[in-house]
C-alpha cells in the first residue's frame, strides 16, 4: 500500500498505537519490532481489542480485510507521519541537546501554550518511533509543534529531521553523554550538529545561546536568533537567585521582567532563556512569558526540590552524564546552605572512558564543601575515595538498606545520577 493510500485510513482513524496495552476503538495498531518483542504477534489481539486496522511486515500474520501488510511497518509508520507533517504544514520547532532539552521543551511549549494551540513531545517520546508517533498527533487546530529529538549514535539526529523536517531548529548545549555510541565529544557535537545540517539545507531559523563556543563554532550562516547572558542577544537575562528555585531577570530592548520560577539550580537559567526567546520570537507577550515560567513544576525527578521533612532535597536523578553531573554538583557547592550531602549514581554509556569520567566527578567532590558523600554503581565504588565522610555501595539495594538503618536528618540532599542506578528509590527513606 502506498504511504497516500494508507493516509486515507488514517484520515479516517487518526489515532495510532504501537501497544496492545493502549488499543483505542478505531485507532491503526503497528507490529513493530524490536530486540525482545515482535509487535506482529500481537496483532490478532490489537484487533480484539478494537483496532479498526493493523500494520505488520510478517508474512506469518494471517490475511484479512483489517490486515495491512507492509515491507516495514516502522519505517511505514516514519513515512506515514513525515506524510501527515507535510499536508498539514505546521511550524515545527526541533530540539535536541546533551542537556536540558526536555525542560527546555517543557518551558517553550508552557510559554508558547499561553497564546496558542501547540502540540509537544510528551515525555521522552523523542527517538526513531517516539517522533513520528508524536507528529501523527497533529490537527489542523495545533499553530505549532515542538518535536524533541534524542540520540545517541551518529545519523539518528538527521533520520529525526528527515521525519519532522523541522522549521526552526535549538540545539540546547553540547556535553559528554553516550560517549560509547558518539565515539568522542568531538563525535557528540557532530551528531547533535545534524539539525543544523538539516536547516542549512532548508533556510531555515535557530535559537542560539550566545555564550556557547561549542555550538557558535558549527553554527556558519544559518539564520540565528541569539539568548544568553550579554546584552548584544534578542533577549538576555542573568540568574538572582537559586536557593531553594532559580530566580532571573530577562531583557528585551530597554525593559527588564523579572521571573521566579519552581526549577531548582542556576544552570536552568539558559533553559529558561531559550523559552523566553522563542515566546518573544513568536509574539508572546510578556506576561504571558512570565506566568508560564513560574507556573511551571518541573516532574519526573527533574530539578526538583522536595521538602520531606526529614530532609531537603535537590531531586535530579532522571539522568546523568559528566556535563550535568559538574554543573549540578557545582551548582549544589554555590549554595548557601547547610549541612550538605550528595547521593550520586553511576553515569552510564561512556564507553572506555567511563573510569576517567568518574574520577573526574570523585576529584570534584574532593575539592567541594559537603558533609556526607554516597556513591552508588559499580563505577564509583571501583575508584578510591578520599573524603573522610563518603560510603560506596555496589548497588542500590546496598544503598537503601544502609538508609533505612541510618538516621539521616536535617540535610540539604543532592540526589543525581543515571537512570539505570534507580536513585528516585532513595526518595522515600530520605
Amino acid at each position: 500500500m502506498k504511504v497516500s493510500e494508507l493516509y486515507k485510513v488514517y484520515l479516517a482513524y487518526p489515532l495510532v498505537t504501537t501497544d496492545t496495552r493502549n488499543c483505542s476503538p478505531g485507532s491503526i495498531f503497528f507490529a513493530l519490532k524490536g530486540e525482545n518483542f515482535d509487535g506482529n504477534h500481537f496483532v490478532e489481539e490489537a484487533l480484539a481489542k478494537g483496532c479498526e486496522f493493523a500494520v505488520c511486515d510478517s508474512g506469518d500474520v494471517p490475511a484479512g480485510e483489517k490486515i495491512i501488510r507492509v515491507d516495514n511497518s516502522l519505517k511505514t509508520l516514519q513515512k506515514l507521519a513525515n506524510y501527515h507533517r507535510r499536508q498539514l504544514k505546521t511550524p515545527v520547532i526541533g530540539i535536541t541537546g546533551t542537556n536540558g532539552k526536555t525542560t527546555t521543551k517543557e518551558l517553550m511549549a508552557a510559554v508558547l501554550s499561553s497564546t496558542y494551540h501547540v502540540l509537544s513531545t510528551q515525555g521522552n517520546l523523542n527517538n526513531h518511533i517516539g517522533v513520528p508517533l508524536t507528529l501523527l498527533q497533529l490537527r489542523p487546530e495545533h499553530e505549532y509543534a515542538i518535536i524533541e529529538m534524542g540520540a545517541n549514535h551518529p545519523g539518528e539526529i538527521k533520520t529525526l529531521t528527515g521525519i519532522a523536517e523541522p522549521d526552526f531548529g535549538i540545539i540546547t548545549n553540547v556535553g559528554k553523554a553516550h560517549l560509547e555510541g558518539f565515539g568522542s565529544f568531538e563525535g557528540v557535537i557532530r551528531a547533535k550538529g545534524e539539525l543544523y545540517d538539516y536547516l542549512r539545507k532548508t533556510g531555515g531559523t535557530v535559537f542560539l545561546n550566545h555564550e556557547n563556543s561549542y555550538l557558535n563554532t558549527i553554527v556558519g550562516n544559518l539564520k540565528k536568533v541569539f539568548y544568553g547572558k550579554t546584552s548584544d542577544s534578542f533577549v538576555w537575562g542573568n540568574a538572582i537567585s537559586s536557593f531553594p528555585f532559580l530566580s532571573f531577570e530577562w531583557y528585551r530592548g530597554d525593559k527588564m521582567y523579572p521571573v521566579k520560577t519552581q526549577l531548582v539550580g542556576e544552570y536552568n537559567l539558559e533553559n529558561a532563556l531559550a523559552a523566553v526567546a522563542v515566546g518573544n520570537y513568536f509574539s508572546v507577550g510578556a506576561h504571558g512569558i512570565n506566568k508560564a515560567l513560574e507556573e511551571y513544576i518541573p516532574q519526573n525527578n527533574r530539578s526538583q526540590f522536595r521538602d520531606t521533612g526529614k530532609n531537603k532535597l535537590i531531586i535530579d536523578a532522571y539522568n546523568a552524564n559528566p556535563t550535568s553531573m559538574a554543573a549540578a554538583l557545582e551548582n549544589f557547592d554555590k549554595m548557601q546552605v547547610s549541612p550538605k550531602m550528595v547521593i550520586l549514581g553511576d553515569m552510564k554509556e561512556l564507553g572506555i572512558q567511563s573510569p576517567e569520567e568518574h574520577r573526574k566527578i570523585i576529584d570534584l567532590i574532593e575539592k567541594s564543601a559537603f558533609d556526607k558523600v554516597f556513591l552508588c554503581g559499580p563505577e564509583f565504588s571501583s575508584l578510591p575515595v578520599l573524603h573522610p565522610d563518603a560510603c560506596r555501595f555496589e548497588k542500590n539495594e546496598d544503598l537503601i538498606q544502609y538508609l533505612v538503618s541510618s538516621d539521616i536528618t536535617g540535610y540539604h540532599i543532592l540526589i543525581k545520577g543515571s537512570r539505570g542506578i534507580r536513585l528516585e528509590k532513595t526518595i522515600g527513606f530520605l
